[in-house]
């Protein structure tokens, strides 16, 4: 029996490759029409998967997305709180985290405000500052605004003296060299910036944080989820979302999901009406052989299996070159657009031919009820 039946498979499918083969030409056509279908689909679902993470790091560069404020009554918030707030966020999404302790200084006298931050940090939550010269290599270099600059004409590499008055009521004086000067076209360009180390030796009282802001690659239901999960475990702070750079992010992504799905669905249906065309020109030239094949006995059945059998395999053989050919499709315009490598989804292969084949095997459906209405009488004639 398992032999019998081994031997009506083998002879089904060489029934199949051996017609296909014979109308090569159309089934090119078809193979090509399930292919590019396929491509699209392959590369397009590679995208709507991946750009959230390639936006949410394009995202990045327009600055901090989630800021702590000092909860209630506070009056700052203390580097401990930083650590417990710093725990609730997984490490994976974190860009940078940076604090933030601003106080007034003077330089010739003249009233400034203090940043003092940790400068690394800042680099990766706000890579749109310009900084024209060097970010600050020790302690005794600082980056000071555009409009600070202007006031008192610094320029990279100037020396500079800052005085002012510490915690402890005590006067202080400390030399700087400028180490650059930052320019973002915003309110960034009226401080001037040092290591929060030089700043807490300056003023005398260590461990207040006025302000932390932090980059986090996370969606917007994300972020408030983890806004909530903060607000519930940490007391001392408050978060806030930025919603400039949240809400703006969230917008472009539904819209380019969206437009993801729209046109993914175009093509399918586009790929759908090709194969159904490309089949029905095939049953059509196949009348008299149809025809022949139920004279001698052939069962409607036995017709159904054989055409759709050429579709399905149409569809497999076109699902898996889409595999490929979309991956490549959504590396180029990953590249392109982004200058990053996208990630291959490994549940793309089966996803994609399946729904090839289904596509195919709808496809053909029309083109199989036709096969099954010629009658062989009337086609023997010649009619």
């Amino acid at each position: 029996m398992a032999g019998d039946y081994m031997k009506r498979q083998t002879m089904y499918f060489r029934m199949i490759t051996s017609s296909l083969i014979r109308r090569r030409s159309r089934m090119l056509v078809a193979l090509l029409a399930v292919a590019i279908g396929a491509t699209i689909l392959s590369g397009l679902v590679t995208i709507y998967y991946d750009v959230p993470r390639q936006m949410g790091q394009e995202f990045r560069s327009y600055g901090a997305n989630l800021i702590f404020v000092p909860a209630g009554e506070e009056s700052a918030i203390s580097m401990d709180t930083v650590k417990d707030v710093t725990d609730l966020i997984p490490a994976n999404d974190i860009v940078g985290i940076a604090p933030y302790r601003y106080e007034t200084v003077k330089i010739n006298e003249q009233p400034f405000m203090a940043a003092g931050t940790d400068l690394a940090e800042v680099k990766k939550t706000s890579p749109y500052w310009y900084v024209s010269g060097e970010w600050p290599a020790n302690k005794e270099a600082v980056l000071v605004g555009q409009t600070v600059a202007d006031l008192i004409r610094l320029s990279p590499g100037d020396a500079f003296t800052v005085t002012g008055i510490a915690a402890n009521g005590e006067s202080f004086s400390q030399d700087f060299t400028v180490s650059g000067i930052v320019q973002t076209g915003g309110t960034e360009e009226d401080f001037l910036y040092m290591s929060l180390s030089t700043l807490e030796d300056l003023m005398g009282n260590n461990g207040e944080i006025d302000v932390v802001e932090c980059s986090i690659s996370a969606s917007q239901a994300t972020l408030d989820n983890l806004v909530k999960q903060i607000s519930d475990n940490v007391g001392e702070v408050t978060p806030r979302l930025v919603k400039r750079v949240t809400q703006s992010e969230g917008t472009v992504l539904t819209k380019l999901q969206a437009l993801v799905y729209l046109v993914t669905v175009v093509v399918l249906i586009l790929t759908m009406v090709c194969v159904a065309t490309t089949m029905m020109a095939v049953v059509a030239e196949r009348r008299k052989e149809i025809g022949l094949k139920k004279a001698l006995g052939a069962s409607n059945k036995s017709i159904v299996m054989e055409f759709l059998g050429e579709g399905l395999f149409l569809g497999g053989l076109g699902g898996l070159l889409g595999v490929v050919l979309g991956f490549i499709f959504a590396q180029t315009v990953s590249m392109s657009v982004f200058s990053r490598s996208i990630s291959f989804q490994p549940l793309l292969i089966p996803v994609t031919m399946v729904v090839s084949i289904a596509v195919t095997g709808l496809a053909c459906l029309l083109p199989v009820r036709s096969a099954t209405d010629v009658d062989p009488a009337i086609v023997l004639r010649g009619e």
